[in-house]
């Protein structure tokens, strides 16, 4: 019986090695990770249970490789250079996603999860959702507690740095191109006077919706809003004698006068208990409101849990009559 072998050639050695010197190291990237997360490299040293000069040497490793200083001295301290700033977000996913690979799969056992997930919502999401959310959260998961943070613009910051699990909202140009959205309802305007409003003797036409003195509900301020861009064509506009920030500032404004609002019907079901509520005489476009998580977290059985759950709240809200 003969037995071959392939030889490498030298020059297959050399090609070898020379791929092998050329393979970034990607161990590197925890230390990145770690590096841009603190700022410092005393701090990283620490956190990775390294000596201050093993951590120096991994830093002079990465400059190296990225071709960039990444950490530049100012004054007694560190910071990042656009390079670094650019590579926090990417490198950090990367870590977690690879983590994540690594990790045994284990089966979510909700009766023994304890966590607290923080979610950022629109005005009138906890109002008129939370309390159904809560129920089938304090049934299935005791251990989970949720902490509710309002939604002042559509920043996606703190869906990137992990300071918030999930926000709901009205998907814009300023939302993060890398964030997951899912569609949770479909809200319409309407219109809210107090009740015994004058505009409530005869038909609401458009021609009356348009005379009476409105408030305009705005968070940046503007001076117009769908409504003005629905009643344009016609012609029309609408004497608006004041601009609030919020939809419960417009409704209180509203239940002590005579001025109309133009608020989304589900959200603020609660806030116009007591009140004159009509269909607009106008089309205005309804407005989509979404789920919005961090592609991060996509394969995070208690996030996944913990979506299914507000869109089952939302959905069971929207069956039900506001």
């Amino acid at each position: 019986m003969c037995t071959s072998f392939v030889h490498a050639t030298p020059l297959q050695n050399k090609d070898a090695r020379s791929e092998a010197m050329t393979r970034p190291d990607l161990n590197l990237l925890v230390t990145l990770d770690v590096l841009l997360a603190e700022g410092s490299v005393a701090r990283a040293a620490r956190r990775l249970g390294l000596s201050p000069s093993a951590m120096s040497r991994a830093l002079a490793r990465l400059r190296e490789a990225t071709g960039d200083p990444l950490l530049v001295r100012a004054g007694r301290g560190l910071v990042p250079s656009p390079r670094a700033l650019e590579l926090r977000e990417r490198v950090g996913q990367l870590v977690h996603e690879a983590e994540a690979a690594l990790r045994p799969a284990h089966r979510l056992d909700l009766a023994r999860l304890e966590r607290t997930f923080t979610l950022r919502t629109g005005e009138g999401f906890v109002e008129n959702y939370g309390a159904r959310l809560l129920a089938r959260v304090c049934a299935e998961a005791p251990g989970v507690r949720l902490r509710f943070l309002p939604k002042p613009d559509k920043d996606s910051g703190p869906l990137r740095d992990g300071s918030v699990d999930l926000e709901t909202g009205v998907v814009g140009r300023t939302t993060g191109p890398e964030v997951r959205s899912q569609a949770l309802l479909r809200e319409r305007f309407i219109g809210v006077a107090r009740s015994g409003h004058p505009l409530g003797k005869s038909e609401i036409t458009l021609a009356c919706y348009a005379a009476a003195r409105h408030v305009r509900v705005s968070r940046q301020g503007l001076d117009k809003g769908p409504v003005d861009e629905a009643l344009a064509p016609f012609g029309l506009e609408r004497d608006v004698v004041a601009t609030v920030g919020a939809y419960s500032a417009a409704l209180a404004l509203v239940r002590a006068s005579d001025l109309v609002a133009s608020v989304p019907e589900r959200h603020t079901a609660h806030l116009r208990a007591g009140m004159r509520s009509f269909t607009l005489p106008l089309p205005v476009p309804p407005i989509t409101v979404s789920l919005l998580w961090h592609p991060r977290m996509d394969g995070d059985p208690a996030h996944r849990w913990l979506r299914d759950c507000v869109r089952d709240a939302c959905a069971q809200a929207f069956r039900d009559p506001p």
